[in-house]
C-alpha cells in the first residue's frame, strides 16, 4: 500500500473513531445525568438509587471502557493527520492529558460500580450508612467534573494550539476549541450538563477530518486521473 493511500486513510479513520468516542461518552453522560439529576443530592440522601436508575448507572458505565478505547484511536489518528509537523512539546502534553482523561475517565467508572455494587452491603443493623454514599458519590463526582474534564481541558487547548499553528483545522474550529477548553476547565464543575461539550467538540472535529479526508481523497484521484491522460 503506497504512502499516499495511508495518508488518504488516515483522516478518515480519525474521523470514525472521533465520531464513535463522541457518540458513547455523550450517551454515558446523558444516561447518567437522568439517573442522577442532582449527583451531590443523591450522595447526600444516605440512600441508594432506585432499580431503574441504578440499572441506567450500569448501562452508562458499560460504555465507558469502549468511549476511552476510540478515544485513544481517536489521539493516535488525529496525531498521524497533523504528521512529523506538530510541535513535540504541544504534542507530548496533548498525548498525555489525553491519558491522564482516560485513566481518570476509568477511575470515576470503577467507583460508580463499586458504590453500586456495594448498594445493600452499606447498612449496619438495618440502617443505612449515608458516609458511605456521600464519600462514594462525591469521590465519582469529583473524578469526573473536576479532574477528568480539567484533563479534557487541557487535551483541547492544546489540540487547538496545535491545529492553530500548523493550520490543520479551520480557524473558526481552532478558536471554538480554546472556547470549549476554557469551559471545560472553569465552568464544568459547577454547572450540570456542561460536561457535554466535550464529546459534542470530539463529534465536531471528527466530522470535519472525516469531510477533509473525503475531499482529498478526491482530489488526489482527479489529479491522478489527469496525470494518466497526459502522459497518454
Amino acid at each position: 500500500m503506497s504512502d499516499t493511500v495511508r495518508a488518504l486513510r488516515t483522516p478518515r479513520a480519525a474521523g470514525a473513531v472521533g465520531i464513535a468516542f463522541a457518540i458513547l461518552l455523550g450517551a454515558a453522560i446523558v444516561l447518567v445525568r437522568v439517573a442522577i439529576p442532582e449527583g451531590q443530592h443523591y450522595a447526600a440522601s444516605g440512600g441508594p438509587l432506585s432499580g431503574t436508575s441504578r440499572q441506567t448507572v450500569r448501562t452508562a458505565l458499560d460504555l465507558i471502557p469502549f468511549a476511552g478505547i476510540f478515544f485513544l484511536w481517536f489521539i493516535g489518528a488525529v496525531r498521524a493527520h497533523v504528521g512529523d509537523a506538530e510541535d513535540r512539546f504541544l504534542a507530548t502534553v496533548f498525548q498525555g492529558s489525553g491519558l491522564i482523561f482516560v485513566a481518570t475517565l476509568f477511575g470515576a467508572a470503577a467507583c460508580a460500580g463499586s458504590l453500586l455494587a456495594t448498594a445493600d452491603a452499606g447498612t449496619m443493623g438495618g440502617t443505612r450508612l449515608p458516609q458511605l454514599w456521600y464519600f462514594g458519590g462525591h469521590f465519582t463526582y469529583s473524578l469526573l467534573t473536576t479532574f477528568a474534564m480539567r484533563m479534557a481541558a487541557v487535551f483541547v487547548l492544546s489540540a487547538s494550539t496545535v491545529a492553530l499553528r500548523l493550520g490543520t483545522f479551520p480557524r473558526w474550529l481552532a478558536l471554538l476549541g480554546y472556547l470549549v477548553g476554557l469551559t471545560l476547565l472553569f465552568v464544568v464543575p459547577s454547572v450540570a450538563w456542561a460536561e457535554l461539550i466535550f464529546p459534542i467538540w470530539a463529534l465536531v472535529v471528527s466530522l470535519h477530518i472525516l469531510v477533509a479526508g473525503f475531499r482529498r481523497e478526491a482530489r488526489a484521484r482527479f489529479d491522478g486521473r489527469g496525470d494518466v491522460r497526459a502522459a497518454q
